[in-house]
Parts: structure tokens; C-alpha cells; sequence
């Protein structure tokens, strides 16, 4: 499908996660095969609604990349097709089945009415990048929620100032690497508690 018809179910990404995809995608252009078997590894998973428009339910960082670099097609996975029901009953059962985020970028919960309808108006959640480059540190694990990297970066929000993460984003993640196993953390998805040396004593760990 055509990349810029695909429809965001959120309000915002992380840019730099974006900018991450988009640099990878680029150095894999010298290299066709690989770059397709990349781009077919992971396609981005939708699900269709009303006038068979296809709404992004994983993979907006993704898509968002392919769009800036200039894809013009996405390959797709469809997880559910709800092209029949109107428009009213399509939004009621996204809801229902948790595959919609109506929270802007700073975390502020909106209508469902605000999410927008290109992935090129998606905002930046420096928060969710937090996240997304905490997991990839192993920090905690990729589960199949929906938005659970988002739950991380409501985690981190109050605990981490965003200036911290606008002026010196290695240290934030230096600092949410701490942060993600605390007990305050245990409930959320992929949660990884810390593991201790055997010769350490319980209770001995310098923080």
C-alpha cells in the first residue's frame, strides 16, 4: 500500500527513533536484497476501517521513516479486517481492542477526534524515544501490547526532567537503565527485574 495513505491510531513518535530507521534504511540502499529482506521482515501491521483505509497499529516509527526516505509502498500486515461496520462502530471496537493511543505528546490524554490523519503530522514524544533506545539497551523486553513502549515513557516522565533529555540524552538514558528496575516499575510490560552477581549479598548493591 501506498506508504503516505497509511493512518496513525496515535498522536505522537519518537523522532529519533524515526531518524535511527531512516539512517539504517539508507545504508542498506547500496545493498537491494537486503534492504527488501529488511523492509519484508518487518511489515507494518494495520488494520483495515471504513473506505478500506488502513490504520497503522504497530510499526509508525516505520512507516514514518519510509516516508521521509521517500518510499512510496509499505508491505502490510492486516490484523483485522472492520471495513464493513460505519464509521462510529470502527472507532467503538479500536477502542475496545486497545489499538488506539489518544494522548499527545506530552503525555495529555485528547479525543480520539485529535489523532491525526497523516503519519507526517505525528509529533515527537521525546519520552518515547527514551524508551524505545532504553529497550534496545535491555532495559526491559519487547512484549505484543499495544503501545507498551509508550507506558515506559509515562514512567520516565515525571522522574526525568525533558530538559535533561533535550540537553544530554545519553545521560537520560544512562539514568533510565537505573530506573527500569525499581519496584515502581514491576507492573509494567517487559519489566526485567535486575539480576544480582552471585557473590553479591542481598541488599549489598551501591545504587
Amino acid at each position: 500500500m501506498p506508504v503516505d495513505a497509511l493512518r496513525p491510531t496515535q498522536m505522537a513518535v519518537g523522532m529519533r527513533l524515526v531518524k535511527l530507521k531512516a539512517k539504517n534504511l539508507r545504508q542498506l540502499e547500496r545493498r537491494p536484497q537486503e534492504l527488501v529482506n529488511s523492509i519484508l521482515a518487518n511489515p507494518i501491521r494495520v488494520v483495515l476501517g471504513p473506505k478500506q483505509q488502513a490504520f497503522v497499529i504497530d510499526h509508525h516509527h516505520l512507516g514514518l521513516a519510509l516516508l521521509k526516505e521517500k518510499f512510496e509502498t509499505a508491505p502490510l500486515v492486516v490484523e483485522a479486517d472492520l471495513s464493513t461496520q460505519n464509521v462510529t462502530a470502527f472507532w467503538k471496537e479500536m477502542q475496545h481492542r486497545h489499538w488506539l493511543r489518544p494522548v499527545d505528546h506530552k503525555g495529555r490524554p485528547c479525543r480520539v477526534a485529535d489523532i491525526p490523519q497523516r503519519l507526517e503530522d505525528l509529533r515527537d514524544d521525546p519520552y518515547r524515544s527514551l524508551a524505545g533506545f532504553v529497550r534496545m539497551r535491555g532495559g526491559f523486553t519487547k512484549t505484543s501490547l499495544p503501545f507498551m513502549e509508550f507506558q515506559w515513557a509515562d514512567y520516565f516522565r515525571p522522574l526525568l526532567p525533558i530538559e535533561l533529555l533535550r540537553d544530554d540524552f545519553d545521560k537520560a538514558v544512562k539514568r533510565a537503565l537505573k530506573l527500569v528496575h525499581l519496584p515502581a516499575a514491576s507492573h509494567l510490560p517487559g519489566y526485567l527485574a535486575a539480576v544480582l552477581p552471585q557473590d553479591t549479598p542481598a541488599g549489598a548493591v551501591d545504587d
